[in-house]
């Protein structure tokens, strides 16, 4: 139940916020008959509690004229009134003190300007303020606080609002309007222009009309054209090097014949010694090398 009411809560001060700009931290106006259900149900310190309420930092505000009947009211509101007078005081321009609903009513005013959170426990007082657009009301049960959630009027005049910002105000149309009339006529005289330079250099050109086009065609050539994004190739430097083939009549061992008809061999072959071979090696005969003669016997 408790999450369920912090929920609820930070919907609606989100409400009022983003419709209206309140701001944190928010500054809360108190009348005496909320002082005194602070002090009865020991729901103190102010701060503390109303901050807990509204899940962010507060600022307590009174006037003088609730000062001024929380003082009428004699010992029997006493603590209340030494209560209330360490809170900040609103400026309210009344001369002659007035009771606390009207001095309220008259801070508020139609537009709330300086977005104060009323907190109160009068429930007339609460239903004229749900007739101000930007008003949220605090009231007190037992030993709780609550946030009144925005009333039916309040939902109407956001949505009747935002309905008005989507639309053109008359001063927008007319410079909307004026500022359409100028472009079109610098677009006929660039026309105009366009078609005397025609005719001078060439009589017999006929210029092309360009007022049949509507403003899309018109326009074309003034948009900015955008390339569109192609793969490419690979990163050279992340590919792997090809390798080179060797020649297949070098592996081979075949001979290539070159433009004069002289056979070159790719390969030498290596040539066995005369005289001798695999046959000269079984009979024990060596060959004898050039240059060399046999010892004398």
């Amino acid at each position: 139940m408790r999450f369920k009411k912090q929920k609820r809560h930070r919907k609606t001060v989100r409400f009022f916020s983003v419709n209206f700009g309140f701001r944190q931290p928010f500054k809360v106006l108190c009348d005496g008959t909320f002082v005194h259900h602070l002090l009865h149900n020991d729901l103190t310190p102010a701060d503390n509690a109303l901050s807990n309420c509204l899940s962010a930092p507060v600022k307590l505000f009174t006037t003088s004229c609730v000062l001024a009947e929380l003082k009428k009211l004699g010992a029997a509101q006493s603590a209340s009134y030494q209560a209330a007078r360490k809170l900040a005081v609103a400026r309210c321009d009344h001369e002659k003190k007035v009771s606390a609903d009207a001095c309220i009513e008259d801070v508020v005013g139609e537009n709330n300007l300086e977005h104060f959170f009323v907190a109160t426990q009068d429930a007339d007082l609460r239903k004229k303020l749900q007739k101000v657009p930007n008003v949220p009301l605090i009231f007190g049960l037992r030993n709780a606080l609550f946030l009144e959630q925005e009333s039916k009027f309040q939902r109407d005049f956001v949505k009747s609002s935002e309905e008005k910002r989507l639309h053109l105000t008359e001063k927008e149309y007319k410079a909307l309007e004026k500022r359409i009339t100028s472009i079109s006529a610098n677009a006929d005289e660039e026309d105009l222009v366009d078609e005397e330079g025609l005719g001078c250099h060439n009589p017999g050109l006929q210029p092309h009309n360009t007022r049949n086009y509507s403003g899309k065609e018109r326009d074309v050539k003034d948009r900015v054209r955008f390339k569109r994004k192609r793969a490419k190739g690979p990163n050279p430097l992340s590919v792997k090097k090809k390798k080179s083939r060797e020649n297949p009549n070098r592996a081979s061992g075949k001979e290539v014949k070159g433009d004069d008809g002289n056979a070159e061999s790719k390969r030498k072959r290596k040539r066995s010694s005369k005289g001798g071979g695999e046959r000269g090696k079984r009979n024990g005969i060596q060959t004898p090398t050039p240059g060399w003669s046999h010892p004398p016997l």
